[in-house]
């Protein structure tokens, strides 16, 4: 396979471009090409005819930090030690050290493989609010703030600080994280300056100005994770009462997770009946199209490249949100609406060689560990670590 690859360079073209387009809290079943007739996604619809769809991808620990470090480690959590959003902890034996004891980061791997990295976006590191991860140009944007240094260290917050002081005195820049989680908000800023835009607009500045080198770009929306307060006109873009109920099974089979009551009891949720639910994923479903609308440009500036073919882009979550079924709210279950997730790949230059044909749906199992093992098999240096040669497979 790595002659195969090494036949693509050879052929007028040199190792691909390769960006990595994240959601947090999005769930596999909200693409309207996937099936989802009460949704728009035109650009996510986009990236289903460049390339294929993965039908069966999961995160294996659905939960904010561990499924991020599983995805810049291509480690499982019994070797990264993270389970939850806290301090991960090696088991005894193993360094104590992340890196030590899972090897580079795939930024870092990426660098050795001659490429120019950048991520921007939702990094959600633990204990340090900006862990150095490897890339040349790293731009955190995070949901929350510890302290004043944090925000302050927040490039997001810098940005709306020095450039738009008008909108400094808002205490939640992305919505109201408080007893108001999972109730229905509106952006305190205007489409053009929310966080999703923001991060939009430095890729795209990436974009426009990465030549010499291919560049492996790693993008993180904070979106469509609650508070789901869309900017205007996205807030109102759904009608409550056009929208399903949610899907409940008997209170006794939902509930043998007790993690799913603690959680509800945690963020407000235990009390929201139907038409709560509704209204909540009318905004979820608003703060979706807007983020497509964010990727569509960002799909724009790949495609205005002379090099747009030859640029593999991968598109996942790292988990979804019950949203009322089950009984639940938030993830942190194995219930499909938690740990099932949307999985793109496509690569127009090597759909011949990988069968990476344009709209095309594999049933092949697939989770977050196997990104690793993406892109440095694209990049000509296969690390599959605890993942599977993804791309072996599908060439067959």
């Amino acid at each position: 396979m790595k002659k195969t690859i090494m036949a693509l360079w050879n052929n007028n073209m040199r190792k691909p471009n390769i960006l990595y387009i994240m959601c947090d809290q999005f769930r596999y079943d909200c693409i309207r090409a996937l099936g989802n007739q009460e949704i728009f996604t035109p650009n996510i619809d986009r990236l289903v005819k460049r390339g294929l769809v993965f039908e069966n991808a999961y995160s294996t620990c659905p939960v904010c930090v561990p499924a991020r470090y599983t995805v810049r480690t291509g480690r499982e959590p019994a070797l990264t030690g993270c389970y939850q959003n806290e301090m991960p902890q090696a088991m005894d034996g193993l360094p104590e050290e992340m890196q030590d004891r899972c090897g580079d980061y795939l930024a870092t791997a990426m660098r050795k493989e001659g490429y120019y990295t950048f991520g921007i976006g939702k990094f959600h590191t633990v204990p340090e609010f900006k862990e150095d991860l490897g890339y040349d140009l790293q731009l955190n944007t995070e949901e929350l703030w510890e302290c004043p240094e944090d925000r302050a260290n927040d490039a997001y917050y810098s940005f709306i600080r020095k450039e738009h002081p008008e909108y400094n005195h808002i205490e939640q820049l992305h919505g109201e994280r408080t007893n108001m989680y999972y109730v229905p908000q509106v952006s305190p800023l205007p489409a053009e300056l929310t966080v999703e835009s923001f991060v939009a607009d430095r890729v795209i500045e990436q974009l426009k100005t990465v030549k010499d080198k291919p560049y492996f770009g790693f993008v993180s929306f904070i979106g469509p994770h609650p508070p789901c307060a869309p900017p205007v006109p996205f807030n109102r873009m759904y009608n409550p009462d056009s929208i399903a109920n949610p899907l409940r099974g008997k209170p006794e089979i939902d509930f043998m997770d007790e993690q799913i009551l603690w959680m509800n009891y945690l963020i407000w949720a235990d009390e929201l009946n139907d038409f709560a639910a509704r209204n909540v994923k009318s905004r979820y479903y608003g703060e979706i199209t807007y983020i497509d609308t964010c990727i569509g440009r960002i799909l724009d500036a790949v495609e205005a490249r002379e090099d747009s073919e030859n640029t593999l882009i991968c598109f996942f979550s790292d988990h979804g949100d019950h949203l009322g079924d089950h009984h639940a709210w938030q993830k942190e279950s194995y219930f499909e609406q938690s740990c099932h997730i949307p999985f793109l790949i496509s690569w127009p230059a090597g759909s011949a060689e990988w069968k990476l044909e344009g709209g095309r749906k594999e049933r092949q199992l697939v989770c977050l560990t196997d990104l690793f093992g993406i892109a440095t098999q694209a990049a000509g240096n296969p690390q599959i670590r605890d993942g599977h040669s993804i791309l072996n497979v599908l060439a067959g």
